[in-house]
């Protein structure tokens, strides 16, 4: 990989990844101010888009991204597992040594393999758009502590209009986790409200990730 930015395939080449049981959210694809973007509309479900690729732990730099929300979920609260839901995450997962997985989490990514076919990515970061607790908190997964949101938005303020991110992965991951990353092995972007049986319709901008140099 070189030191220039790399921009993601379009949204519409991503997998749609549903998860067993739920309602899928729906995602169309259009130009927004010239540039691709996503319309996700979450209507009681959760699903995601992703994209799988391998970028080593070395070549891990800062990934930009892009969101308009309209409308938060105002029952969500992403610290409780019966109100975990968000109107946006930036899902980041990485590959690492599941030997050092907890029983707990080592029954849950055995679980997922046998329901979707797939174990439990090593450790997961999203970044998230949150009701009420600042920007750079934490929030631990009330299922697995190897999935992580860091809010980066907070609050009703700037409803409506688009924000633009630039993150730098590598300390995002450590700050979350208190280890080092491993190798990125996916990105998504989820719109959920299958918890608070609600709706949400936001729009994502395109992802691109630039490499350490």
């Amino acid at each position: 990989m070189t030191n220039s930015t790399l921009v993601l395939p379009a949204f519409d080449t991503w997998q749609h990844y549903q998860l067993p049981g739920k309602q899928a959210t729906e995602f169309s694809f259009q130009r927004v101010d010239g540039r691709p973007a996503v319309a996700a509309q979450a209507k009681s479900s959760a699903s995601m888009l992703r994209h799988r690729m391998r970028i080593e732990p070395a070549e891990l730099g800062r990934i930009r991204f892009s969101w308009n929300v309209p409308q938060l979920i105002e029952a969500a609260d992403m610290a409780l597992p019966e109100a975990d839901d968000s109107p946006v995450r930036i899902i980041l997962a990485f590959d690492g040594d599941r030997s050092r997985f907890s029983m707990k989490n080592a029954m849950m990514s055995e679980l997922s393999h046998a329901i979707t076919g797939e174990p439990l990515p090593y450790a997961t970061l999203m970044y998230v758009w949150c009701n009420t607790r600042p920007s750079d908190t934490v929030i631990v997964n009330p299922r697995t502590d190897r999935i992580r949101q860091m809010v980066v938005e907070s609050g009703a303020r700037g409803l409506s209009r688009w924000h633009f991110y630039e993150r730098n992965i590598r300390a995002d991951f450590e700050r979350a986790f208190d280890e080092p990353p491993g190798a990125l092995v996916g990105v998504g972007i989820m719109t959920d409200t299958d918890n608070t049986r609600s709706n949400a319709r936001v729009l994502y901008g395109q992802l691109d990730l630039t490499p350490a140099r």
